[in-house]
């Protein structure tokens, strides 16, 4: 099987799309917001509660979250598709300049952006690091979790493409 036929056959499996969020005590004087769109992300345990995020390994994202324990997610609603879309995008501005624009409070225990208008935010400790090919899997231990009144439909990621419900 090549990687195009396996790439063709994932992109046939709709997923959430969260936007995974960290605190970097390294950059700068007094660290700097780190974010990375992700949708390989799920629910692995309720007691404990535990979620998992793949992170391509050696990423920026993997490397901060190989020494900060403490990161959060949030779980995007349809009308945060450009959000999804700058934290996705390779070469991008500085994570600093894109959390600008964006509304966000920083979580209570983790310092990680929480983005506003999400359906959901948690904050997590990571518990285990695994290395599965080309990826890390993080399993992070849910600490918090904010439910804001629901505002509309989830963002999804199918075929490539940022799609809502109908």
């Amino acid at each position: 099987m090549s990687g195009e036929q396996f790439r063709g056959a994932m992109a046939r499996l709709a997923a959430g799309v969260v936007l995974v969020t960290a605190h970097d005590d390294e950059d700068g004087p007094r660290g700097a917001p780190a974010g990375m769109t992700a949708t390989a992300f799920l629910s692995v345990s309720l007691d404990p509660p535990l979620v998992l995020v793949s992170v391509r390994t050696g990423s920026r994202m993997d490397e901060l979250l190989e020494r900060q324990p403490l990161w959060a997610a949030a779980v995007l609603a349809a009308e945060q598709r450009t959000t999804a879309a700058r934290f996705a995008m390779k070469g991008r501005l500085s994570d600093r300049l894109l959390f600008q624009d964006i509304p966000h409070t920083l979580g209570d225990v983790s310092g990680a952006p929480l983005v506003t208008g999400a359906l959901a935010t948690i904050e997590c400790r990571t518990s285990q690091r695994v290395a599965a090919g080309d990826h890390t899997l993080v399993i992070g231990h849910v600490v918090t979790a904010q439910l804001p009144p629901p505002s509309g439909g989830p963002l999804l990621y199918y075929r490539a493409a940022y799609r809502a419900l109908p």
